[in-house]
């Protein structure tokens, strides 16, 4: 059976993530990622920061056609 990490600390979601320490609390504060408490300890589930990560835009592609960059 494989060892799955139910949780994560803050430092940990953050790397995870690559995501700043402030992007999670204003992620936290305004309800889009869930977090609990351990006694003084904030967590995160894996499957809520998975969700979270899923709820992102999807940056949709621009044929080369398209780019007037070039």
């Amino acid at each position: 059976m494989r060892d799955a990490v139910l949780a994560h600390s803050i430092n940990q979601a953050c790397a995870i993530a690559c995501a700043g320490r402030t992007s999670l609390y204003e992620a936290i504060n305004c309800g889009a990622l869930r977090a609990v408490k351990r006694g003084h300890r904030t967590l995160i589930l894996d499957e809520d920061l998975r969700r979270w990560l899923r709820s992102f835009p999807e940056i949709k592609a621009r044929g080369a056609s398209n780019d007037s960059r070039r």
